[in-house]
């Protein structure tokens, strides 16, 4: 059985990237709240540990040098061969099987950059080591460049022994400088945990006209609530944000993808979106809870086919070197 911490009774104001409205979401479950891409404490407010939304939930946080996560936990998915009993050719069978479906899955990937892999990959690994996150088996890792000359989001499989491979890259858009209510995505290694429930977009417009989380059905994954800096004013003491990943409005702000632009969440394409919905690529432990929970159940897409490397870390990083 799971539980949940309580709320610590303090305000806090909502946000959405792109829209000041809620419009256009709804969670799978009238227990968990819909949440928008970010939500920041006042900034008069002090700043108490990251905690869960009202039932959604939180597990013990870990403390890396710039974020603090929710430990991953490792079990084998349900009609899923785990991944810490595959063999070395199995694990680089199906990594292989992944390339080719992402190549032909995601259009306009980035054209492979073996030196830019290999700087990726050393920052990936120390930005991982320097976290309590415990690398205990091969899995994937979701790893964000926010350098705003670099923009991109991989998918990664990290060994715990042997080498890290890059399996396909594309853009991305995180939190944007120098624009009021605008807050710098975060970096370190943040736990995709069951004790958070994610939700899927609704389409529908907001007063803006905008559909801030994309078409009807996009996932939206919540990482809960995470440190970060305003990207704006003199004022740089951190604050809470919520952190997501999700697609956005096709017609109006997906062609910014590849710059920043976003309040705090990462903005994916709508293709990568289903990418890593489709395959479960964070999802270790999604699927071990829809074993007996109808949440997630209702959640994963019926017609999914998980990867036995499911992982459950997104690791945001910067090659440019920004604090």
């Amino acid at each position: 059985m799971r539980t949940t911490r309580p709320l610590p009774a303090f305000a806090f104001a909502t946000l959405l990237c792109a829209a000041p409205t809620l419009a256009g979401t709804q969670p799978l479950s009238s227990a968990t709240p819909a949440t928008p891409e970010t939500s920041a404490l006042p900034a008069a407010t002090p700043l108490p540990r990251p905690v869960p939304l009202p039932a959604a939930g939180s597990g013990s946080p870990v403390r890396t040098a710039s974020a603090t996560l929710s430990p991953a936990l490792v079990l084998p998915q349900p009609g899923a061969e785990p991944a810490a009993s595959l063999t070395p050719a199995a694990v680089s069978a199906e990594a292989a099987r992944l390339r080719a479906d992402l190549a032909r899955e995601v259009p306009g990937l980035v054209a492979r950059n073996p030196a830019a892999e290999r700087s990726l990959v050393a920052l990936l690994r120390r930005t991982v080591a320097a976290s309590d996150f415990a690398l205990d088996h091969p899995q994937l890792l979701v790893a964000v460049d926010r350098n705003a000359a670099v923009q991109q989001i991989s998918v990664v499989l990290a060994r715990p022994a042997g080498a890290w491979e890059v399996l396909g890259t594309t853009r991305v858009s995180t939190g944007q400088a120098g624009r009021f209510d605008h807050y710098i995505t975060p970096l370190g290694v943040f736990a995709h945990t069951d004790l958070i429930l994610d939700y899927r977009a609704e389409g529908t417009f907001n007063e803006n006209h905008v559909r801030g989380l994309g078409l009807k059905g996009m996932r939206v994954w919540d990482f809960g609530w995470q440190w970060a800096h305003r990207g704006w004013g003199a004022d740089q003491s951190p604050i809470q944000i919520r952190l997501e990943m999700h697609a956005t409005d096709p017609a109006l702000l997906a062609r910014r993808i590849g710059h920043t632009a976003s309040q705090g969440c990462v903005r994916i394409p709508d293709a990568m979106n289903r990418f890593l919905d489709r395959h479960g690529v964070l999802d270790a432990e999604y699927e071990r809870a829809a074993v007996d929970e109808v949440r997630y159940r209702a959640l994963l897409l019926p017609d999914r086919v998980p990867t036995p490397l499911a992982g459950s870390v997104l690791v945001v990083v910067d090659s440019s070197g920004a604090p």
